[in-house]
Parts: C-alpha cells; structure tokens; sequence
C-alpha cells in the first residue's frame, strides 16, 4: 500500500498498451480498463453470476462506454457501475426500445495516475453493491470463474487469451 491509502496498480504506458489488466485490491479482484483515452476500474466479476468482465467486449451503448459481460451479455457503464437494458414502452403508439438504467450495480474504484504509475483507492465497504457478493465468492480463489468459463459455451474464448495472454492479463501489481 502506498502513501494516502493508494495501491499501486502498475504502470501507466503498460496498461495504456494492454488497455486491461487485473489486480487484487485488498484480495479483491478488479479489472482496470484503458479505453478513449480513460482509466476505468471495476470489481472484475459481474454483478449478475460472477462473470469475468476482463474477458468482456467495450461497446458505446447511448453515449456511454460500457463493457459487457461474456457470460449472459449484461451492460455495464465504466464510468458509473449503471446496470443498462433495453426496454419499451406499451402504452406508446409505436413503441421503441429505449435504454435504461437497473441502478448501479457494480463497484467502482477510484483510478489515481501519480508519476507514471496507475494505482486505485481501497473500496469503501460501508456501501454495498450487488457485484460485492461475487467479489466476495471469489476473492482468494479468482480462477474459480475462468474453470467455469472453461467448462460453458465460451470454451474458445478461454483458448483465445491462452493463445493471447496479454489480452487480459492477471497479474499482481507490478513493481
């Protein structure tokens, strides 16, 4: 841990390259993301059934960078943990699919660049959120989603980052 309750998360021109890494925080997984020139970071497991959200695809969704879970497809905002689904309207004439928010549901963490280096503040436990109960489910065991990943239909994306570690790499913090 460093000075101001910080933990160093590794170095900025690093993670700008592999635009996602993960990390324990406080034996916690999280995912940092580098996307249109920001540093995101998220608990790396989804809010709905723990799915590894490193492994997940960055798409706009109304103006907004949201990753979206491997797994079962969920929406997520980077910049505030928003859960995002698609809904309509019955009682309008013709109805169109508008996007909404379910709330925020996953935990963020505050990102701090000092000196080159990335680093994240501990969460702040007094709040809770809905990805808390996966975070916690996996917090000393984080292959634990990646066996499950393994085992599901998404076999080849499992074979994809072993042939492309540097994809989403899970590393310690970096010296």
């Amino acid at each position: 841990m460093e000075p101001g309750g910080l933990i160093l998360i590794g170095k900025e021109d690093d993670i700008k390259k592999s635009r996602r890494i993960t990390a324990k925080v406080n034996g916690r997984e999280i995912v940092v993301f580098y996307h249109e020139g920001k540093f995101h970071a998220l608990d790396s497991r989804c809010y709905h059934e723990g799915g590894p959200l490193c492994l997940g695809e960055i798409e706009d969704i109304n103006g907004q960078a949201c990753i979206i879970c491997p797994w079962h497809k969920y929406k997520i905002t980077l910049e505030t943990g928003e859960g995002l689904y698609e809904a309509i309207n019955p009682l309008e004439p013709s109805p169109t699919p508008q996007w909404q928010s379910k709330g925020v549901k996953q935990r963020i963490h505050n990102v701090t660049i000092d000196n080159g280096n990335v680093y994240v503040s501990p969460p702040d436990l007094s709040v809770s959120f809905d990805s808390d109960y996966f975070a916690d489910k996996y917090k000393n065991s984080g292959d634990l989603a990646m066996q499950k990943q393994r085992n599901s239909q998404a076999e080849e994306e499992v074979m994809a980052r072993k042939q492309n570690p540097s994809e989403c790499p899970n590393e310690e913090p970096l010296s």
